[in-house]
């Protein structure tokens, strides 16, 4: 009688489903379709996994849809694109999933607040995350023959397509192509990046009381076929829109903007600047800017007018959405002043001034080569410039974690980084910190193979191209191996010119779950003498200011592990895309906000847009 009941109920949920879905399985097969390969069945589950991961259901509801464009048009048989928009459901309740769609105008027609309405002649690409128990035998068999990765622990995707007969009453399943899948994958892995860069509106009006609202968001990124498809290239560019018409196009002006005085009520800068065009120093209560992306810093009207013709009209709507990103950037937790003119000035108001680690900040010592600051006291209270023992992190274990949870600490910000170690919001340790943090957010976060290899106790292996600062700061690179725990190893190889010959070598007085060992030279001269890394690493990467990247570059495709890179501003991070894409590099990770950038924003020479020490984050090879 069990059975019995148990098959009766099976039957019931396959036909009906739970939540917004058209029920969660159809009784198909991957393994049934024509020239799918069992290695591609397994690039697809890994991807998915991955994306479970992720959690996009924790904001993403049916009425969020999602324009997506998988290469060029002429890639796919019929010369368009093969589902072009995109929803999430089961945010709200019921089974979890996506639906891709043939048009923006067909997810409209089916989506319900509640349910996926049945609609003539729609056909949805469905993938709907099944506990394994309701699996249908098949699919256990093909999960089990295969070792598929689950999402979650014991959730694995079924995917059909679904369509709506011509009467509507019915509901037809089929399994879907492989160039459906293709299509499925390149999505899943964009998707994957992107979603947590959607950013709510400032205002987060609801349209029914749990839904929120994102900013328009486009970005494209480069996604890696799996290797087993035979493609003509190895990546294909996906881009995801939101809502799905947002459109990377800027209004065409054809003159310039009235120049405007710079808001000197939003900002606090002063002193000397320099003008975009003629590069003349001027005062900053005598220049003027761009009245309309407000960036740009001129000495007066004909060089705004001389500038606008040459350059700045086709970059000012780009430079405009930079610095409406401001509020976005700025890090207001911090209870201290974090717009930084002069840096001596900062340091001084902050009783900082020529002290310990900050030094490095100060032009006063900027005549000392990098990691030899004159040094005669290596303690704790000595380094942190005589901060207040409760301002900066202590070297102990960490007293907010549960002894015996030997796990490394999972961070999402500065706000809990400094919850954890009891430091309170006007300590500016993260100024300095943030070069160790963005490093462990690297390791723990962004890279899954490093974080799995942390959690079972083994090393990883990291190379860091172009160590400056970072040279006066080793001891605070000592934080990371707080941070692991109590469990995995890291070791950082520190490559680049500005290592002084008398520093070679290991570093001491650092934990025992931490080595970093100093090279000197170019990262393509030194890499064959050193171990094969799990990742390489390079902050403020700077690739328009050093003509040796190009050599680096070259090893970095090579070597195919994931790199990360951070620079200071967003038009920075521009440049860099086409440095990478010239050697042949394409971004696997987007740009984004790094969450452990520097508090302090600094002025630039000749623009207001922001920038910040590690400001944004980028990847390739992830």
């Amino acid at each position: 009688m069990e059975a019995h009941l148990k098959d009766l109920f099976c039957r019931f949920h396959q036909h009906f489903g739970t939540g917004p879905g058209l029920g969660p399985s159809s009784g198909t097969c991957l393994l049934k379709i024509n020239g799918i390969s069992p290695l591609f069945v397994k690039s697809l589950y890994r991807a998915l996994a991955a994306l479970y991961r992720t959690d996009p259901w924790k904001r993403l509801r049916p009425g969020h849809l999602f324009g997506l464009r998988v290469g060029k048009d002429s890639d796919w048989s019929n010369k368009k694109q093969t589902f072009p928009c995109a929803q999430f459901i089961g945010g709200d309740g019921g089974d979890l999933g996506l639906h891709l769609f043939k048009s923006e105008q067909d997810a409209l027609k089916v989506s319900l607040p509640v349910e996926t309405k049945h609609e003539p002649n729609v056909e949805i690409l469905r993938v709907i995350f099944e506990k394994e128990s309701l699996l249908s035998t098949a699919n256990k068999r093909m999960v089990a023959s295969l070792a598929l990765e689950p999402s979650g622990t014991d959730r694995y995707p079924i995917i059909d397509v679904a369509r709506g007969t011509s009467s509507g009453g019915e509901i037809r399943f089929r399994d879907p192509t492989m160039e459906e899948l293709r299509y499925l994958i390149a999505f899943i892995k964009a998707i994957t990046l992107v979603h947590p860069l959607l950013q709510p509106e400032t205002d987060n009006v609801t349209k029914n009381g749990r839904n929120v609202n994102f900013e328009p968001f486009i970005e494209t990124v480069d996604v890696q076929w799996p290797s087993e498809l035979a493609t003509a290239v190895d990546l294909v560019a996906v881009t995801i829109s939101y809502p799905p018409n947002q459109t990377y196009e800027e209004k065409k002006l054809a003159s310039p903007i009235k120049y405007i005085e710079p808001p000197k009520e939003e900002e606090d800068f002063s002193g000397s600047r320099q003008c975009a065009m003629c590069e003349k120093p001027v005062q900053w209560d005598q220049s003027l800017c761009c009245g309309r992306c407000k960036a740009i810093i001129y000495c007066g009207p004909i060089c705004q007018k001389n500038h606008w013709r040459e350059t700045h009209k086709s970059m000012c709507g780009l430079y405009k959405a930079m610095m409406e990103r401001e509020e976005e950037l700025a890090m207001k937790i911090f209870k201290f002043n974090f717009v930084v003119d002069n840096s001596c000035q900062w340091l001084e108001s902050m009783g900082l001034h020529k002290k310990g680690m900050w030094r490095r900040l100060c032009d006063c010592y900027a005549h000392h080569p990098f990691g030899l600051l004159p040094t005669k006291s290596i303690g704790a209270f000595e380094l942190w410039g005589g901060l207040g023992d409760k301002d900066y992190p202590s070297d102990k274990p960490l007293a907010n974690h549960i002894i015996g949870n030997r796990n490394p600490v999972f961070l999402s910000g500065w706000s809990e980084y400094y919850n954890i170690r009891s430091l309170p919001m006007s300590s500016p340790v993260a100024a300095i910190l943030s070069h160790p943090l963005t490093v462990y957010h690297i390791l723990t976060t962004l890279v899954i193979n490093s974080k799995n290899r942390l959690i079972k106790g083994k090393e990883v292996i990291v190379h860091y191209l172009g160590p400056a600062v970072e040279l006066d700061w080793l001891q605070a690179f000592d934080e990371i191996s707080h941070l692991l725990n109590g469990l995995g190893n890291v070791q950082i190889f520190m490559i680049g010119p500005e290592v002084p010959s008398n520093l070679l070598g290991p570093v001491s007085g650092l934990g025992s779950r931490l080595r970093v060992n100093l090279v000197r030279g170019l990262y393509q001269e030194q890499y064959t003498n050193l171990p094969a890394p799990h990742m390489v690493i390079a902050l403020n990467c700077g690739f328009e200011s050093y003509g040796s990247w190009s050599g680096a570059l070259g090893v970095i495709k090579s070597i195919n592990v994931p790199v990360f890179f951070t620079e200071r501003s967003e038009v920075l991070c521009t440049s860099a895309k086409q440095v990478l894409r010239t050697s042949g590099l394409h971004l696997t990770h987007p740009v984004g906000p790094n969450p452990f950038r520097s508090p302090l924003r600094e002025q630039m020479h000749s623009t207001n847009l922001p920038s910040f020490s590690n400001g944004f984050i980028f990847g390739v090879n992830t």
